[in-house]
């Protein structure tokens, strides 16, 4: 099985084709969103977006790293990082999608041929 990426072009087609919104708009209005949701999250600012995730700004420490390869020490400096929270209804729904496909690929008829 292959796994697509989403880019933001298929965003804005599916916008596009869902909507009726012509490609230049529908792109403008994705990259709208995004840029509203980096704006928040490089203000500190918490994104909540219902059903779907949110997007926190954690700020880590500095400490003292290791080369896994080299064993030397070296000093990891303090930063800000993002995190990535799935919504309830998000993480039920890849479940759901994923033993929907388990299966199908169980009842798909034996080919006599093989």
């Amino acid at each position: 099985m292959t796994i697509k990426t989403i880019t933001r072009a298929d965003l804005a087609h599916s916008i596009f084709r869902k909507i009726g919104l012509s490609g230049t708009e529908s792109a403008n209005l994705v990259n709208s969103i995004l840029e509203e949701i980096c704006k928040a999250l490089t203000r500190g600012e918490d994104v909540r977006l219902s059903s779907f995730a949110a997007f926190n700004v954690r700020n880590k420490s500095g400490r003292l790293g290791r080369n896994p390869a080299t064993g030397e020490e070296h000093q990891i400096l303090p930063r800000r990082v993002i995190s990535f929270t799935a919504s309830a209804t998000l993480r039920a729904r890849i479940q759901n999608a994923h033993l929907q496909r388990k299966t199908r690929s169980r009842t798909r008829p034996v080919d006599p041929t093989r």
